[in-house]
């Protein structure tokens, strides 16, 4: 895809990011040159007049040659990987709306047209319990069923289970990334992004292999909210990214939900502070959604299903619902948590083909020929790992040859 031909302006765009920075305020430099190329085709004089301009800002325009943005427009045209200029049409109306809009969005995938869809940010801990994890899965099913967007942060935790659930409910998602399109970052999420670019899209506002850093990820924040109605918050920390995000979707005007988290549970009191300070109390997807019934057209609040249906309605339902699931009580989660940290770092130990099943299984039984066909190794070859594997307390099995993680 030549990004060339839907915006002529997409060099001076590059070039105005390149030199100001990711997360720049623009809006007033736009209000007195009209564009990036007006703001480039000006004098030095003119610039020094502006009362929208700084003394670092102007040297910094002066200093960067806009020539050198060839190599990133050559990056992106090689990948297939899209640009999307501040002043391009597919570029959402609903993120100029921020504070402190990017001047460009690198895209992989398509960028579904926001404005029409009402966008749910989806955000919550990367070291999410499993309670958190369930919730999630099923908020995120039940509002893309009934003709929500969902967008989060492609991270581990709430945000993988709110791009699976999106995904499993049949509909598109998107990641905000806080590094560059091509870098090598979170392998253990590739196969989930690479399924998110052919089901939704890849976004950022960071140059190709740009590696992710401590201020990417509050900066991209804004993005999550800005491109949504409203921001589903679950499992957060008092201090937390996702609370940076819903401090971000207040200031933007957008609606704050938040799932209530355990009262025994200090590390994640974020949430119930965020009830006790006015956000909408989400127990099940149709309060989500009902928000925006009226207000988009996509939306069917027909379709809403309750949280007991979308929990029995899995790939597998006798062996992955439980009746009577004492595992997802509040009074359990720390334990879980615990759990779940001890697996991980049983897993980080692995090697050679065990590896290579574990990371092949998921959250729902496999069969034995599946895990087979997904990893390439021999039958006596998997059986094995799974041996191994479940002798560590990594995996469970059931009747039927059926395999998951614990």
């Amino acid at each position: 895809m030549s990004n060339g031909d839907n915006n002529s302006n997409l060099r001076y765009w590059l070039w105005l990011q390149k030199a100001l920075g990711e997360g720049a305020y623009i809006k007033n430099i736009l209000d007195d040159f009209g564009s990036a190329k007006g703001l480039y085709d000006s004098n030095i004089i003119e610039w020094r007049m502006s009362t929208s301009l700084t003394s670092k800002q102007i040297n910094k325009l002066e200093q960067t040659d806009i020539n050198s943005v060839e190599e990133i427009i050559y990056t992106c045209e090689n990948n297939g990987w899209s640009i999307i200029a501040y002043d391009d049409k597919r570029y959402p109306s609903r993120l100029k709306e921020i504070y402190n809009p990017p001047c460009v969005l690198y895209v992989d995938g398509e960028l579904p047209d926001i404005d029409s869809l009402a966008a749910i940010g989806i955000v919550g801990t990367r070291k999410a319990s499993e309670y958190a994890v369930k919730v999630t899965h099923i908020m995120s099913r039940g509002i893309t069923e009934c003709g929500a967007l969902v967008v989060s942060g492609g991270a581990l935790g709430v945000d993988t289970a709110a791009h699976k659930g999106a995904l499993t409910a049949g509909g598109k998602t998107i990641a905000v990334l806080g590094c560059g399109l091509g870098t090598s970052y979170l392998n253990e999420n590739k196969p989930l992004r690479d399924v998110i670019k052919n089901n939704g899209a890849l976004i950022t506002e960071y140059p190709p292999f740009t590696r992710a850093g401590k201020t990417t990820f509050p900066m991209r924040n804004r993005i999550i909210s800005g491109l949504s109605v409203g921001v589903l918050v679950v499992e957060a920390g008092v201090k937390s990214g996702s609370l940076i995000t819903s401090n971000y979707a207040l200031e933007q005007g957008r609606d704050v939900f938040a799932v209530p988290a355990s009262v025994l549970s200090v590390d994640f009191a974020g949430t119930n502070k965020l009830i006790d300070d006015g956000a909408i109390v989400a127990t099940k997807p149709e309060q989500i959604v009902s928000v925006y019934s009226e207000r988009f057209d996509t939306i069917d609040i027909s379709k809403s299903r309750t949280v007991s249906e979308l929990m029995h309605d899995e790939t597998d339902n006798s062996a992955n619902v439980k009746k009577a699931d004492d595992k997802l009580s509040f009074d359990t989660i720390e334990e879980n948590r615990s759990k779940r940290l001890e697996n991980e770092k049983l897993a980080f130990t692995l090697s050679g083909d065990t590896k290579t099943v574990y990371q092949c299984l998921n959250n729902s039984f496999l069969h034995i020929d599946t895990i087979i066909e997904k990893t390439g190794l021999t039958s006596s070859k998997v059986i094995s790992s799974i041996t191994q594997l479940e002798v560590m307390g990594l995996v469970q099995s059931t009747s039927g040859k059926r395999y998951k993680l614990v």
